[in-house]
């Protein structure tokens, strides 16, 4: 007899937020990296090690300025290092234990659910923010944007550099929001109700749209923060990913699971 499948979680109408929920949220988020801070450095470390080898790549063949489209871009893959902390956030939450084995089970088990599918389309969005990086080089610049020993202020700040990258900025910026509004909810919905993820996105995107102005802000905050972790050598994503992700998953239950009167 086949087994059945579980029956899709009943999902509520999202709640209205506020700067107060933002600031409520960075402080719970705050505190459950500093109860669990080895699992933020953990979750962290696969991006900073990535940054280090862009950076040796580019470094290497002398076109480190090509940094600056991943920079852009890197909020739309950043939600993934979230997933771990999400499942530590809603552990403490609920009372338990913090144990590695059942973390990172919990991780992995993943790869049969939802959140792959998901990837698949924020990967795909990614590649194709760096054609358009490309092509926008190549428009500006010409070949000198594919010569090798170029100076990054150079490049960036004379001739049509400060165009260009004003243009790629204000694209990368598109790319990210769009990204941002269908997984920022998204994927904490993935991890915790039984939804499939055109469903969890449709639903993201709903709730940003209800908050715009609020989750503009979030999305501003977590940008500017990002983009600052990563000057001094990526270091900063050991704070920064484990402050926003934790925070992130404070923010959705204030979204869709509302707290008691005391909520402000």
């Amino acid at each position: 007899m086949a087994e059945s499948l579980p029956e899709p979680a009943r999902l509520p109408e999202p709640a209205a937020l506020g700067t107060a929920d933002l600031i409520s949220a960075l402080k719970a988020g705050l505190a459950d990296f500093v109860r669990a801070p080895l699992f933020g450095i953990f979750f962290s470390l696969v991006y900073v090690l990535g940054g280090w080898v862009l950076y040796a790549v580019y470094a290497a063949a002398g076109q480190e300025w090509w940094l600056a489209p991943v920079a852009v871009g890197f909020p739309l893959i950043a939600p993934f290092a979230a997933v771990g902390l999400y499942e530590v956030s809603r552990r403490i939450e609920s009372g338990q234990p913090l144990r590695w084995r059942p973390v990172l089970g919990v991780v992995f088990a993943q790869k049969d659910r939802q959140i792959p599918a998901m990837a698949a389309v924020i990967v795909v969005v990614f590649l194709f923010w760096m054609f358009v990086a490309h092509a926008l080089f190549a428009l500006f610049m010409g070949l000198r944007a594919f010569s090798p020993g170029n100076d990054l202020v150079t490049l960036f700040f004379t001739g049509n550099g400060p165009l260009m990258l004003a243009i790629g900025s204000l694209i990368g910026a598109g790319f990210a929001g769009v990204l941002f509004a269908v997984t920022v909810f998204g994927l904490p919905l993935l991890l915790d109700r039984e939804v499939d993820f055109v469903t969890a996105m449709i639903t993201s995107f709903g709730a940003v749209r209800e908050n715009l102005a609020v989750m503009a802000l979030w999305a501003a905050l977590i940008a500017g923060a990002l983009f600052l972790a990563m000057l001094p050598m990526f270091l900063g994503l050991f704070a920064a990913l484990p402050l926003f992700g934790h925070a992130t998953w404070h923010l959705y239950r204030r979204a869709f699971t509302p707290a008691p009167a005391s909520r402000a």
